[in-house]
């Protein structure tokens, strides 16, 4: 029987550590199989951003046409999509595989703070993307952004992900890695039944956390594509982050990334 393939459509990490590299590498982490859309090239290490270089929006169509017309894509997420012409032609092409499950990881900022997504494209992305999400996974500034509102209390969080779940999407997970708690890092989940849940996971004191969000959202889209419930997969990946950023592989001399296999091992 052949592997579950998953595709990520983002951009491109020539350091490694997030991006296309590190959802592709996840997938692997996860056993299943990974494809991809480049959206564009970054050139990029753990100082900063120093150079992105869009993919003409026919390269992207080519890409989705080739990976669709051949392969069985069980589950999909979403990274860097550039600006709003990109996002539009990504959701009318989701709007044909309605039954794919979608991770909507909405990034819009580099670990190092250089503007990922250009400001015009929020609202593409909240009126057209989102509502087609399985699970959409913005972390605090991502949230607010969407939300419209400001996010300063766990309580906040809950209004926002109300918020999300209103415009569509069917789960919303927001990650509190920036809530000020210097104990704990806790992520909310608000189901499409309106369930909720809590994440809560001990805060490692570390600045190599570059690609966490890409990581997270390529595991749960792994695990969605096994068959896993939106709660099972967002618990594993909860799991499989925390161990990829508290054993650290000391790589760069910035903001590194971390440790794809640290899970794997943990289970050995």
């Amino acid at each position: 029987m052949s592997k579950r393939q998953v595709l990520t459509i983002a951009g491109s990490d020539s350091g490694g550590g997030a991006g296309i590299q590190a959802d592709v590498k996840t997938f692997q982490e996860r056993n299943v199989f990974g494809t991809s859309v480049i959206t564009a090239v970054t050139a990029q290490n753990t100082l900063g951003v120093h150079g992105i270089y869009n993919v003409p929006l026919e390269g992207v169509r080519a890409q989705m046409d080739a990976v669709f017309s051949d392969l069985d894509i069980a589950a999909l997420k979403t990274g860097m999509l550039v600006d709003e012409s990109y996002i539009t032609l990504i959701a009318d092409e989701l709007a044909t595989h309605p039954d794919i499950p979608s991770v909507i990881d909405p990034v819009m900022v580099a670990k190092g703070g250089a503007l990922l997504m250009k400001t015009e494209a929020l609202k593409a992305m909240r009126d057209k993307l989102v509502p087609m999400a399985t699970v959409v996974t913005p972390n605090i500034p991502e949230a607010e952004a969407l939300a419209g509102m400001q996010i300063k209390t766990e309580e906040d969080m809950k209004k926002a992900a109300t918020i999300l779940r209103k415009k569509g999407s069917k789960n919303v997970l927001i990650k509190g890695g920036h809530m000020l708690d210097k104990t704990c890092a806790r992520d909310y989940l608000l189901m499409e039944d309106q369930t909720e849940r809590w994440y809560e996971t001990p805060r490692i004191d570390t600045k190599d956390t570059h690609g966490t969000g890409c990581t997270f959202s390529a595991c749960i889209a792994a695990e969605l594509a096994k068959g896993k419930t939106v709660e099972q997969a967002v618990k594993i990946g909860k799991a499989y982050i925390q161990a990829a950023i508290s054993q650290p592989i000391f790589v760069g001399n910035g903001h590194g990334p971390t440790n794809h296999w640290a899970y794997r091992e943990s289970q050995q």
